[in-house]
């Protein structure tokens, strides 16, 4: 259980205009503290938004909290410019959480999302919070390791690296040696170093880049997120950045499964593998108990890539007589606007005590 409170050329060619949108774009979302419960790993509810007159499927995304991708993913077939007032836009507020221990930030690169589990006292009740991100393009990939927060600084000057800016040179745009802080910093106004060279959390003055792969390996958050985040993390706290573009995921005994898009100089491994992966993680999950799967419809999630969870099985250390249908369902109802969506198993069951 859980409580809820409270490709890079192309991108240069539209910079203008989704600057412009995300300036003035505003009340964004707080962050969201959820409350963990026991050993349940999938926190959140599905929820839609009606998209205003002036909206752009990036401003939905952002002032509720989400990335270009994962916008995208959910409403495929929605204009990402002009949604069109009225139009019902999805949005993906359902997370399993990643594989990881629930300690200090967890990074998962393919699904964009960083997780933060704030330290808590003995007796409270296990917290995370999640921000959506920008990562590292191709060639330019960040790595999968532990590290942790080095160094926090407000308002950072950069110094682009030499490989960085022989690169805009090559492309006609000469960087300095330094950038000061200020709008023209690419850094934003907030920057955390990570234990692994330059590698940094920052910001970013251009938003649009949240949920896209176009930094040079660096995280970046939005604006209003990374100030949060970095108001909230300490010097010292660990930093676990993981591949996993398939979570498996556990809550009131029903085990989900969430695809995302693998990265594509991983698409030779998890192409071959992805069924193989899936079946690994819930062997894990289940811990060798009994469980019943819908296999065909976890092909059609892998297949789909859709980045939110989907009920593809019951775990059943104590159900008796529960059919997987009866979950699939169930959890299949249509959000309701506005609200969050409350999912209720009915299920014939018989609990051991």
């Amino acid at each position: 259980m859980f409580i809820k409170r409270n490709n890079f050329i192309r991108l240069s060619a539209i910079i203008g205009f989704i600057a412009i949108n995300f300036a003035v774009s505003a009340n964004t979302m707080a962050a969201v503290i959820y409350y963990l419960k026991g050993n349940d790993t999938v926190i959140g509810e599905l929820r839609t938004e009606i998209a205003g007159l002036n909206d752009t499927l990036l401003d939905i995304g952002r002032r509720n909290g989400f990335g270009y991708q994962e916008m995208k993913l959910l409403n495929p077939d929605v204009d990402t410019w002009l949604p069109g007032l009225g139009k019902e836009i999805l949005l993906p507020e359902k997370f399993i959480l990643p594989n990881a221990p629930k300690i200090g930030i967890v990074l998962n690169i393919p699904e964009m999302r960083l997780y933060y589990y704030p330290e808590v006292k003995a007796g409270e009740e296990q917290q995370v919070i999640t921000y959506p991100l920008g990562v590292g393009r191709e060639g330019w990939s960040t790595p999968y390791t532990k590290t942790r927060i080095v160094e926090k600084k407000k308002d950072p000057t950069w110094t682009p690296p030499e490989s960085i800016r022989k690169e805009h040179a090559d492309s006609g745009d000469v960087l300095p040696a330094i950038i000061p802080a200020g709008p023209d910093n690419p850094l934003g106004a907030y920057a955390m170093r990570l234990g692994l060279g330059d590698y940094l959390i920052h910001g970013t003055n251009k938003p649009y880049g949240v949920g896209m792969r176009v930094s040079h390996g660096c995280i970046r958050l939005y604006p209003e997120n990374i100030e949060d985040l970095f108001n909230r993390v300490k010097i010292g706290t660990p930093v676990n950045i993981v591949n996993q573009p398939y979570k498996i995921g556990e809550l009131d005994g029903v085990i989900y499964l969430e695809v995302h898009p693998y990265l594509d100089e991983d698409g030779e491994h998890f192409s071959q593998n992805s069924l193989t992966e899936v079946v690994k993680y819930i062997i894990e999950i289940t811990e060798q108990n009994r469980y019943e799967i819908d296999w065909d419809l976890v092909k059609e999630v892998v297949a789909g890539s859709k980045g939110i969870p989907v009920p593809i099985g019951l775990h059943l250390p104590e159900l008796k007589q529960a059919s997987t249908a009866d979950v699939i369902a169930e959890d299949r109802l249509k959000p309701v606007t506005g609200k969050m969506t409350n999912i209720e198993l009915r299920l014939d069951t018989e609990i051991n005590n």
